[in-house]
């Protein structure tokens, strides 16, 4: 083996890869304010209509989604096993901006074609995509609509977050937290390749500029549209830029924790995911923070990164 590939390899080794070769720029949507800003009008009615849709049912691994050493789970007796979830797509309609999609469910070839699937070979093996009980592709409730989609808005780019990406129209603006696509751990290499055929013909990523909170609730917070209808709010920790969204409707605000929290369970005891959580404690803290919002502002409609709220936790 010649001398520079060792060298490349022991490199990779130490300092991994990044999630994508996709390109990636600063995004021009988006005014950074601070937490006081959010919660002067988070009880407000406004004018966004919000559907959330059940694009799969799946299940996964429950050390993955629960940090099954937490104290709190160890006293519950949990153990690892399947945990059923869902794989989600959001419907944000806006009356002057227009319609966003808020993580993008399955592609339409993971049901029809999977052997042409962005996810597909050892990573669908290893996903267990098979066992996916596919209700709505991404495709086919685009294919409904009577107009276009003209914005997509990434919790965080984890497979089942951006496995319906393929079915995005190409063009259509992909804004996303800092650093999801740049990120490098050696874990990545694995994925890489789903990650790039998923954005394959895609436009480029919009990173949100997050500024730090000058309040100090969370990471940074963001006016999406500039008129406090839409917020997105950084809480790092299962991925760098794992970014959540608060709509106001006019029926309540919303919000969508993406996986900063997968499962009920894990909500209602405070107990962050596991093992497909990059930063434990980070992701601990922002689901702390979380939390304590919805805590506060109990008018919160809660939506989850994986399974449906009860309406114990949910006014609706």
């Amino acid at each position: 083996m010649r001398p520079s590939f060792v060298i490349l390899g022991l490199s990779l080794l130490v300092s991994g890869c990044a999630l994508s070769s996709h390109a990636h720029q600063p995004s021009a949507l988006g005014i950074s304010r601070r937490s006081a800003d959010l919660l002067a009008v988070v009880d407000q009615p406004g004018p966004i209509e919000v559907e959330t849709v059940n694009s799969s049912d799946w299940a996964v691994a429950r050390s993955g989604v629960l940090n099954l050493h937490h104290p709190r789970a160890k006293a519950a007796g949990l153990t690892d096993g399947d945990e059923p979830i869902q794989v989600y797509f959001h419907v944000l309609r806006h009356p002057t901006r227009g319609v966003f999609i808020v993580d993008t469910g399955v592609e339409r070839a993971l049901r029809d074609d999977p052997g042409k699937a962005a996810i597909r070979g050892f990573i669908a093996r290893y996903m267990h995509t098979a066992r996916m009980a596919i209700k709505e592709p991404l495709g086919d409730w685009l294919a409904k609509q009577d107009r276009r989609l003209d914005g997509v808005l990434l919790t965080h780019v984890h497979l089942d977050h951006v496995s319906g990406m393929p079915d995005v129209p190409h063009g259509t603006p992909i804004y996303a937290g800092p650093g999801e696509l740049a990120e490098r751990t050696f874990a990545n290499g694995v994925v890489r390749a789903s990650i790039d055929r998923a954005f394959a013909g895609q436009a480029p990523v919009s990173e949100w500029p997050f500024a730090p909170d000058a309040d100090g609730r969370f990471a940074g917070v963001l006016d999406v549209f500039g008129d406090g209808s839409l917020w997105a709010i950084h809480v790092p920790g299962h991925t760098a830029g794992s970014t959540a969204y608060l709509a106001r409707t006019p029926s309540g605000p919303v919000l969508i924790t993406g996986d900063a929290c997968h499962t009920v369970w894990g909500w209602s005891h405070d107990v962050e995911p596991g093992t497909f959580t990059a930063d434990h404690a980070r992701n601990a803290d922002s689901l702390a923070r979380l939390r304590r919002l919805v805590a506060e502002h109990p008018s919160i409609d809660l939506r989850l990164g994986h399974q449906p709220t009860p309406a114990s936790l949910s006014r609706r």
